[in-house]
């Protein structure tokens, strides 16, 4: 069928600018809004390493967040992103937890 787009599109993909280094990048995250761009930039924002973070949403009508990550000393920005995710996982994880530990007392 002409127009059907049967092709998945990566969840996340990342785009270097030319001339820029490994610690400079920004990340397009597919099929996602403000609810993970706002939390993941918060968790980011207290590494350390991690010197500069944003996002940003180019329309309201398409779902993909342009997350900007810089970092300091040379690092890669994709460990800081891993280490966010995995962080942010972990922060979910203890609030569900501690949600359904309030509900089973009642």
């Amino acid at each position: 069928m002409a127009g059907t787009d049967t092709e998945k599109k990566p969840v996340l993909q990342m785009v270097q600018a030319d001339g820029t280094d490994e610690g400079c990048v920004t990340f397009v995250l597919h099929e996602e809004d403000h609810t993970l761009g706002n939390s993941l930039r918060y968790v980011l924002m207290k590494n350390p390493d991690v010197e500069f973070c944003g996002y940003s949403i180019t329309h309201p009508s398409e779902s993909k967040i342009n997350f900007r990550i810089q970092t300091r000393g040379g690092l890669p920005a994709t460990e800081p992103l891993r280490k966010g995710l995995n962080d942010l996982t972990d922060i979910c994880k203890h609030v569900l937890h501690t949600f359904e530990a309030s509900q089973n007392t009642n």
